[in-house]
């Protein structure tokens, strides 16, 4: 088996990230994209290791019954995969098929990273959310990127890929960014840049146009809303890209909240705060004296935080590393701040790769009466709950959601608290 080669498998489940599995019959494990569990396929190789190889579907011999023609043409396999745009997929099934996908990759990484046993993941499930399923899970993107290769081509990447492709549509988007981004494409560019657009809750779409390889300036101020909750962030700054992610999550980290464990008069953390949208929810929770910090590594973001938290008197937003900030609570903290915060509750939201082992560690030394983890990445989860149940905390309640339909991304939401 070599790159380029094109060989007949038979899919037998789904990978995290994003890929089915088969078995060549040379003994490696295959990775192949654009496939579904049950399918007989010819592949297309395009990396081949030891013990596995890449490949993507040019064929289904044997379709499953989940199989749909896909939602964006230049996502499908009626494009050479070299040329398939990259973000969508799992755009060749309903979303409702792809919910169980993942609900399949989040049980069996709990299962296999975490240490739960097979009655706590046998009950999980994917939400959907606002209307997704009757749209088949377009029109919900408010954050774009589209990029310029150094001939003026505009257009998304290739998956897997940083080479651009040419599209004729872009279904994923927030129809206002769509009409805006393609007539960017039409026009053409100077590159190698990107452009950015956003279409924050004015509905009014913005782009940037930013040099590759350099950080965007942070831009003006954009307002997001959650319900009545209005939010201060820069333009280039993050916010959830689902167009009622941040109602989801904001909702979903209040209800994570164990009342019982909840004391008003403790101290609160609200980690990888970002401009404090779930450090908001965690207070609204607890109430208008709620002493709660938020600590964020981006500077402009924290300034943020600030002020979207500022009707809560005992909040403040520090700037710094996480595990850093935590590590010098544990040297400087004397007795009585290390009670209030053990009667507290920390709401945390790590990158895509996890909080990790220092930053459980010290967790674990601080010991918060209960913790609201959110995650992005099924096994980021899985490794630090299994670094949790180390430190003493139990998986008290998961509630997943499908925030980004048509890809094999899925979002968490779990509560953990001390084991007695």
């Amino acid at each position: 088996m070599n790159p380029g080669d094109r060989i007949e498998l038979t899919i037998t489940d789904v990978a995290h990230g994003g890929v089915f599995i088969a078995r060549h019959e040379d003994g490696r494990v295959v990775f192949v994209a654009d496939a579904l569990p049950g399918e007989r396929v010819i592949a297309e190789v395009s990396q081949v290791q030891k013990k596995f190889a890449r490949a993507s579907v040019v064929e289904v011999l044997d379709a499953a019954a989940e199989r749909r023609d896909h939602v964006w043409d230049a996502a499908s396999i009626s494009r050479a995969p070299a040329d398939r745009a990259g973000g969508a997929e799992f755009g060749h099934m309903l979303p409702a098929d792809s919910r169980e996908l993942k609900r399949r990759v989040l049980a069996d990484a709990l299962a296999r990273f975490g240490g739960l046993d097979a009655t706590t993941v046998s009950a999980l499930s994917v939400e959907a959310i606002g209307d997704d399923d009757a749209t088949r899970g377009t029109g919900w993107r408010t954050r774009l990127t589209l990029h310029i290769d150094e001939a003026g081509n505009v257009g998304p990447y290739a998956a897997r890929s940083h080479r651009v492709v040419p599209v004729d549509s872009l279904p994923l988007a927030f129809a206002d960014i769509e009409e805006a981004a393609m007539h960017q494409i039409r026009r053409g560019g100077t590159g190698p840049a990107r452009l950015e657009f956003v279409a924050p809750a004015d509905l009014e779409v913005r782009m940037r146009r930013v040099r590759e390889g350099k950080t965007p300036r942070a831009g003006g101020t954009i307002r997001e809303r959650v319900g009545a909750r209005e939010f201060a962030l820069a333009e280039s700054g993050f916010w959830q890209v689902h167009r009622h992610a941040a109602e989801t999550l904001y909702r979903a980290v209040a209800e994570a909240v164990d009342e019982t464990l909840l004391d008003a008069s403790a101290q609160h953390l609200d980690l990888y705060g970002g401009v404090g949208l779930l450090g908001a929810a965690l207070a609204e929770r607890i109430g208008a004296d709620a002493r709660i910090a938020s600590v964020e590594a981006d500077a402009f973001a924290t300034g943020f935080a600030a002020q979207n938290l500022r009707e809560w008197s005992g909040a403040t937003a520090a700037t710094g590393r996480v595990d850093r900030y935590l590590r010098e609570r544990l040297q400087r903290d004397d007795a009585a701040t290390r009670g209030a915060l053990r009667r507290g509750t920390v709401v945390l939201d790590p990158p895509r790769s996890g909080a990790g082992g220092d930053v459980v560690s010290a967790l674990g030394k601080l010991a918060p009466a209960q913790l609201v983890y959110v995650a992005c990445d099924p096994v980021a989860l899985a490794r630090d709950t299994g670094l949790l149940r180390e430190q003493g905390y139990e998986l008290a309640r998961i509630r997943a959601f499908d925030l980004f339909p048509n890809t094999h991304h899925v979002e968490t939401v779990a509560s953990f608290v001390r084991a007695e």
